[in-house]
């Protein structure tokens, strides 16, 4: 199949937690790729900024993507504003940590319940909403789940928040499982995993030294620098693309090298 300058052109897609971080850069770049995008967020500020950046190819909701009624709500309007509906973007999710997520001698009930309700329940209605849709239509579609390496791939000294691990190893055996069962339907499924990146969820670790140092031989491609949200547009795109059509039930890191590098500690 030829390259498409234009990928995702006449694409219809869905960004759960699309209004800022890595939601934004992604549907930003599904729009300069061709897409029509709807992108769902909680913040209104960052709601807000989301309709300037996206202009007249984009629809933006102020949701919660951990609310079961949200998604369908966003594929609604993906085929009000645009006529269709394609594939689904589900980045929505953050850390737990201020609400007791830790190693687990430390976790709380509360913080357990709390990441895996941010994490894995707001991934199952997207999911669950995308793929019914699809079905309906009888139309072969992708569905894309962002995880982490933290789900595979683990790094104890300054990372140790197991339910977020927890969730996002969930992600992928849930991708997968349901990669194995659609496919026969052409309804793809697959996750990204990315490394530490530059978001307000990885504010702590930002602006830790030590950490920062540590992460230059973790995450040693270009420099020895943590990933930007752009990094992981590309594969993004792949991925919800024709390109990519017979590509399903497939983990890809996009990490700077995290999980094939040992990092190495201060003492």
């Amino acid at each position: 199949m030829p390259l498409n300058p234009l990928p995702l052109e006449r694409k219809v897609i869905v960004v759960m937690g699309g209004t800022g971080g890595l939601g934004l850069s992604a549907a930003k770049a599904f729009v300069e790729a061709g897409a029509k995008v709807v992108a769902v967020g909680r913040d209104k500020d960052h709601a807000s900024e989301a309709a300037k950046v996206l202009g007249p190819a984009g629809k933006v909701m102020i949701a919660d993507a951990a609310d079961t009624a949200t998604a369908p709500k966003a594929i609604e309007l993906a085929l009000t504003a645009f006529g269709s509906f394609h594939g689904l973007y589900h980045v929505a999710g953050g850390s737990g940590r201020k609400m007791g997520d830790g190693p687990l001698h430390e976790i709380t009930d509360e913080g357990w319940d709390y990441t895996l309700n941010l994490n894995l329940n707001s991934v199952l209605y997207s999911n669950r909403a995308a793929v019914r849709q699809l079905m309906r239509q009888g139309t072969p579609g992708s569905i894309v789940n962002l995880g982490s390496v933290l789900g595979h791939s683990p790094s104890p000294r300054y990372f140790g928040t197991h339910a977020y691990a927890a969730t996002k190893a969930a992600v992928i055996g849930f991708t997968r499982s349901a990669a194995s069962y659609y496919a026969k339907y052409s309804i793809r499924f697959n996750v990204l995993t990315p490394a530490l990146v530059a978001t307000p969820m990885s504010k702590r670790a930002q602006q830790d030294p030590e950490i920062m140092k540590f992460m230059k031989t973790k995450q040693p491609l270009d420099g020895g620098r943590i990933g930007l949200p752009e990094d992981l547009d590309g594969a993004a795109i792949f991925l919800l693309s024709d390109q990519s059509n017979y590509v399903t039930g497939q983990v890809l890191d996009v990490d700077g090298g995290w999980s094939v590098s040992e990092g190495q500690h201060g003492g």
